[in-house]
């Protein structure tokens, strides 16, 4: 099994039964782990953390430490460089994603056996990471790309599972879903206790 094909199926494994990945950014390492056990109580199996900064790397840190009690998995995101996949792999991050197609980072993650989820935008991109094996992929910016974007590149890219990220929230997460999206990536959606009933709607119709 090659580790495009492992993360793949890391992926379609821990998105099957709730297709949702809770990603929290810039919170401090108390609040990121009172958001992480939010969306592990909501049915998430998926955290991502992203590490834009060192600045962040404690928050990770205390994330992934807090996953182990609850049997989950945090990963890192914002992962746009080796050295950065080897700072997440010494905290014990689960996965790693990228903004974009970053085959050094593609292949730093292969080497530490972590699943890696590339960002995509254009066809380009979508046939690059095929080409590298990778079918779950990161729509990234989803909202500007609209869900309209998700249908359009299934039409020629049917093997393609698409995780729409980048303000993903309740109020058009049902819409991206329905575009043909594998699963969805929220932050804010999951902060919000009057926002979750309206994303477990979202969700339900593809669990």
């Amino acid at each position: 099994m090659t580790a495009a094909h492992r993360s793949d199926t890391f992926f379609a494994h821990h998105l099957a039964a709730t297709p949702v990945i809770g990603i929290f950014r810039g919170q401090d390492p108390t609040t990121t782990v009172e958001l992480c056990h939010r969306a592990w109580d909501f049915g998430v199996d998926l955290v991502e953390i992203p590490v834009q900064s060192p600045a962040a790397l404690p928050s990770l840190r205390a994330a992934v430490e807090a996953a182990r009690a609850r049997g989950k998995h945090v990963g890192a995101g914002t992962v746009t460089s080796a050295e950065r996949v080897r700072a997440v792999v010494d905290i014990g991050a689960a996965f790693t994603v990228a903004p974009g197609l970053h085959p050094e980072v593609i292949e730093a993650s292969a080497q530490a056996g972590l699943p890696h989820l590339p960002g995509v935008a254009t066809a380009t991109d979508i046939a690059a990471a095929l080409a590298m094996g990778h079918t779950w992929l990161k729509a990234f910016p989803a909202r500007q790309l609209g869900s309209d974007w998700i249908t359009a590149q299934l039409a020629p890219f049917p093997d393609a599972r698409f995780v729409a990220t980048g303000g993903i929230s309740a109020d058009n997460a049902a819409a991206f879903l329905s575009a043909g999206c594998a699963a969805v990536a929220v932050g804010s959606a999951l902060a919000d206790p009057a926002a979750l009933p309206q994303l477990r709607k979202a969700v339900s119709p593809v669990r």
